[in-house]
């Protein structure tokens, strides 16, 4: 029997409980942790840089109090800088890339007494929605080891659904989080926007775009690690409103009657895969049993003032992201050191002019604005996490001829969740629907700006209605 087996069914929490108690050591946990990544990782490639005698270290250690003390992490391999230790972003360009200190997100993970044991797999400046960079090879799904596990955060939602750990951090400026959720059946929340600091390196990413968080098993795992990292860092450039009670307490807590939408129609007037049309109308019964008031019904979003200027902001981000790692590191950067698609989006991102830029999010907040004034009437806004279930890996291959390949399929894969990171809403996958081929299909609930918390009570609702704890990956325990 292998060491972890007797963890690998434990949440976070009930981890730290062990802990807390004194039953177990955090060493036990570490080691524990280590021996299944070690054995699972040839199979799923999520683990790129082990960190495992600093982390046996940190555990023989005195830990600080917090939520999580003793608790085995992994932290994604883009924008969590742990000092001394290499985040590459997928790259070749940052292969040799060290940071000389933490990020406050880090720092405030160690804080809860996390104890990270290494950094998780991404595609290449997290820029589309699967995990397979040149550098590292490509993460495998649990589930379908010939899938892809979501992206950018697939390394760790592969890890978590794996039960490598029972968490382990992603960050969303497209869906990153909630995406590899639903690919590899797991809850995954991104947010509300600036929820969580990115400082010292940032005062927001993308223009606020981007956000981090966690995937977890549980839903009280993801609400206890928000109350341990969200909060504003010194010299933000803004933040979130804060919450009316720590979001632990909300889970559990009476949801009231909730008014919530729903729609199966791409907002960019795609194709929607049948699974996951099924999987929300499936999602909306149960939240009809649940008492809740459940209506087809979606804002107006205009593909036209949508798909332009996410473009221009995302190729922006693109060409800031080399621009900015070769001042970096003292290095010009050349097309051969990059992947074709990211040489392709940073070429269009120099083409655009301030004024560009300016217009593109000045066009997204009208958007915000419009799906604001939709949830004054609704809740929530249900609709599906992606447009398809997991899809073979290679579906987003860019070769040199056509680099622009793999995101053109990214957009008919991931039309939803974009959506609230341009409008900085909280949003999660939530892991109700498994289709005939075994595969997780994520349902996607959007909730208001600032409004996490009735996020976390719905969740927790529908954990309990319908448990997915114990539903296991192939590759796995």
């Amino acid at each position: 029997m292998a060491t972890m087996d007797k963890f690998v069914d434990l949440d976070a929490t009930a981890q730290a409980e062990l802990v807390r108690r004194r039953e177990v050591k955090p060493i036990e946990l570490v080691d524990a942790a280590i021996e299944r990544i070690e054995r699972l990782n040839p199979t799923i490639n999520a683990v790129i840089t082990p960190m495992y005698e600093e982390a046996r270290t940190v555990a023989n250690s005195e830990l600080p109090e917090g939520p999580f003390t003793g608790v085995p992490f992994l932290l994604k391999d883009l924008f969590a800088p742990y000092a001394g230790v290499r985040m590459a972003f997928g790259s070749a360009f940052l292969r040799d890339n060290v940071p000389d200190h933490d990020s406050e997100l880090v720092a405030r993970h160690k804080r809860a007494g996390l104890i990270i044991l290494g950094k998780t797999n991404a595609p290449e400046f997290g820029l589309i929605p699967t995990t397979e960079p040149h550098l590292f090879g490509p993460s495998r799904n649990p589930w379908d080891t010939g899938r892809t596990t979501g992206g950018s955060s697939g390394g760790s939602a592969a890890a978590v659904a794996a039960g490598m750990v029972a968490m382990a951090h992603g960050n969303d400026g497209g869906g990153s989080i909630r995406i590899p959720a639903s690919c590899c059946g797991l809850f995954g929340l991104k947010p509300t926007r600036a929820r969580n600091p990115v400082g010292p390196d940032y005062g927001d990413i993308l223009g606020g775009l981007t956000v981090d968080h966690a995937l977890t098993r549980s839903v009280r795992d993801s609400a206890a690690l928000l109350d341990a990292t969200s909060g504003p860092d010194i010299g933000d450039p803004y933040w979130a409103p804060p919450p009316a009670r720590p979001f632990l307490k909300e889970v559990g807590s009476d949801t009231g009657r909730l008014r919530i939408a729903f729609s199966v129609e791409s907002p960019m007037g795609t194709a929607v895969h049948d699974d996951c049309v099924r999987a929300v109308r499936d999602a909306a019964a149960l939240c009809a049993d649940l008492g809740h008031e459940v209506e087809e019904a979606a804002p107006d979003v205009s593909a036209e003032m949508v798909v332009q200027p996410f473009m221009t902001v995302w190729e922006a981000g693109c060409a800031m992201a080399v621009d900015g790692m070769a001042l970096l590191t003292g290095r010009s950067a050349t097309p051969d050191q990059f992947e074709p698609l990211t040489w392709a989006l940073c070429e269009k991102g120099r083409q655009h002019s301030a004024a560009d830029y300016l217009v593109a999010v000045t066009l997204l907040q009208g958007v915000a604005r419009d799906i604001g004034r939709f949830l004054v009437d609704y809740d929530v806004w249900l609709t599906p996490v992606l447009a398809e279930p997991p899809v073979p890996l290679g579906a987003f291959d860019s070769p040199p001829e056509n680099p622009m390949r793999g995101f053109d399929r990214a957009a008919e894969f991931c039309p939803f969740t974009p959506i609230a990171n341009f409008t900085g809403q909280p949003a999660m996958s939530v892991p109700l629907y498994w289709n005939s081929d075994g595969l997780p299909v994520g349902t996607h609930f959007a909730g208001r700006f600032g409004d996490e918390a009735t996020l976390f009570r719905l969740a927790a609702q529908l954990e309990e209605a319908r448990p997915w704890a114990g539903r296991r990956p192939p590759v796995s325990a």
